[in-house]
């Protein structure tokens, strides 16, 4: 269910902005996606695990909160990020 060390690098490596770049939103928003994949097939199978549906209501939150700065800073970043991580559309 978690994110491993290698996909995590991996993930910052493609959407970094620069290099060294662990904390720009793309990133956040790519590592948030993948957790929020990783559980949401994981509610397949466990239906009534509210614990951790609880986390992942929170994920969404703040990838939508970040999605939306990102949009209101630069639109073609934004539209470049959903149409990589295929959301909202």
């Amino acid at each position: 269910m978690s994110i491993t060390p290698e996909k995590k690098q991996e993930l910052i490596k493609q959407f970094a902005t620069k290099p060294g770049d662990t904390g720009s939103p793309e990133v956040q928003v790519a590592i948030l996606t993948y957790r929020i994949n990783n559980l949401t097939d994981h509610f397949k199978s466990n239906k009534k695990d509210n614990h951790s549906r609880r986390g992942l209501l929170t994920m969404v939150a703040t990838r939508r909160k970040l999605l939306d700065y990102v949009k209101g800073k630069d639109e073609s970043r934004y539209a470049k990020l959903i149409t990589e991580l295929g959301i909202r559309r």
